[in-house]
């Protein structure tokens, strides 16, 4: 596997991270079989896991932990915290009052005495970034954190981050994790020139949008999915834009067989051969899963195939405004209006 740079750091990590949201109660609850996944993945190359202290309400911290002790060294290791852990309302956000206490729960269900990259997992609209990245610099200082970084920010959100730690002399997100697939291109926009011109990694999520782009929902079997990580509104089969989703979808699994190779490997090729993005970060629940994963770290696709794909979803266009909601939230019509 090809190792790339995270941005400027001078870390080289591969193209596919491994994310563990689905370990755990919220998909596979059986830890001896994520571990295996886990130690495939690494041993397949994967040299970088991301999980988030709210996956399965700390399980999957605890599973990932577990699974790599003894190769600590092997991997660099990413979680995040904003989301509420339970009914208190401080314990979650952006705050130092819970930053400073949930690093030291996810360092515990980790199993290691730092994390290299501590990412706050949603922009907060009521906490000053300032307040946030002046509790991350003192976790670097400290050294259980090795790097920070941001998750689902727009692009003048990014450049707000960005500004502030140089004045203030804070230590900067040096990734940004955000949405993207060849149904959900809107950070093509504006978030990828905006963390390719500050240098930083990009770790793109859902190179699958959810599922969609894994063979699962065609126009012949559309029944809506339920799951505890994936709101319904982005899976209602009877919304146009998801049956647009539809229509594409068989587009572009025809495009796949014509190219040689599955669907899966079309998309996550698609997603890692953009030269703004750093790893593509993928989620398996099961072996099966990571295995037909694994092919598209090598796969490089052809320039008319990438101009097919731009003809089926146009560079910049997300199919379905709903998958955006996760991010650029001031950019929605109705923040628009009456922002």
């Amino acid at each position: 596997m090809q190792y790339r740079p995270l941005g400027r750091t001078g870390v080289q990590v591969s193209p596919l991270c491994l994310g563990a949201m689905m370990f755990g109660p919220w998909g596979n609850d059986d830890h001896a079989d994520a571990t295996r996944i886990i130690h495939r993945a690494l041993d397949a190359g994967i040299n970088f896991v991301d999980t988030a202290d709210v996956y399965s309400n700390g399980v999957s911290e605890e599973i990932v932990g577990e699974a790599i002790k003894g190769r600590r060294d092997d991997v660099f290791l990413a979680t995040k915290f904003f989301m509420p852990m339970s009914e208190n309302p401080n314990e979650r956000g952006g705050s130092r009052l819970w930053i400073v206490r949930e690093v030291e729960n996810s360092l515990r269900r980790l199993g290691t005495d730092h994390i290299d990259l501590y990412q706050v997992h949603r922009p907060s609209p009521d906490t000053d970034v300032e307040e946030t990245l002046g509790a991350l610099t003192d976790l670097v200082r400290q050294g259980k954190v090795r790097y920070i970084g941001s998750s689902s920010y727009s692009g003048s959100q990014i450049v707000e981050a960005q500004w502030a730690s140089r004045e203030r002399n804070l230590e900067r997100f040096v990734t940004e994790q955000p949405p993207y697939s060849m149904l959900v291109r809107g950070i093509e926009e504006d978030v990828l020139p905006t963390t390719r011109r500050y240098g930083m990694g990009t770790l793109s999520y859902s190179p699958l949008s959810g599922g969609w782009l894994s063979g699962r929902w065609r126009k012949d079997n559309a029944s809506t999915p339920t799951s505890q990580a994936r709101p319904s509104a982005r899976f209602d089969m009877s919304s146009p834009a998801n049956q647009r989703k539809l229509d594409i979808v068989e587009d572009l699994a025809l495009l796949a067989e014509e190219a040689g190779m599955s669907l899966v490997e079309m998309a996550i090729a698609f997603v890692i051969n953009h030269p703004g993005i750093t790893s593509a970060i993928v989620g398996p629940r099961t072996m099966e899963q990571l295995e037909s994963y694994l092919p598209a770290a090598e796969l490089s696709l052809a320039t008319d195939v990438l101009d097919r794909i731009d003809q089926i979803v146009a560079p910049g266009v997300t199919v379905n405004p709903e998958d955006n909601s996760y991010g650029t939230h001031e950019l929605q019509p109705a923040q628009r209006r009456r922002a």
